[in-house]
């Protein structure tokens, strides 16, 4: 598997195959502000050439500087395979050299497969009421990417 930076043809592809890969309509969420302003950082991962899974993510320019996964998607072919993993670690590392210190991504609440991955990736994860509205809460993830310190014996 091979992760890259998304190209126009990669979001191309993505709005022509995310409701499939998610079951649902889900494709205003890949909107095209994803690829054209904010897309730097935004990954597609690749097997023998094909895509198999995305990561549409940005920075966040304020204090604490966050990097923020906004969604992503993997082919129900290749699930439970290490994609989102290696999308997640590769955007962190991203992340990290642009001198972000969180991350942070929300997914809904009873979302189990979400909550599980996330935490299985060391985030800690916050019901927050409200958090999309009146009635619509979320649960927020963030993870810490300050340094951590060796206690000096």
């Amino acid at each position: 598997m091979q992760t890259r930076k998304i190209t126009k043809a990669d979001f191309d592809q993505i709005v022509e195959v995310i409701d499939r890969w998610w079951g649902g309509p889900i494709s205003t969420f890949a909107h095209p502000i994803f690829f054209y302003e904010l897309g730097d950082n935004a990954l597609v991962v690749e097997k023998d050439g094909r895509l198999i899974g995305f990561l549409l993510g940005f920075v966040v320019f304020k204090t604490p500087k966050t990097g923020y996964v906004h969604l992503v998607g993997i082919h129900p072919d290749f699930r439970r395979q290490g994609v989102a993993r290696l999308l997640y670690e590769n955007f962190t590392e991203r992340c990290r050299g642009l001198g972000c210190i969180r991350m942070k991504a929300i997914t809904t609440a009873g979302y189990e497969g979400s909550i599980r991955f996330h935490e299985a990736m060391g985030w800690s994860a916050e019901e927050v009421e409200d958090y999309a509205g009146p009635s619509r809460k979320r649960i927020v993830f963030t993870k810490d990417l300050t340094p951590t310190r060796i206690a000096q014996a």
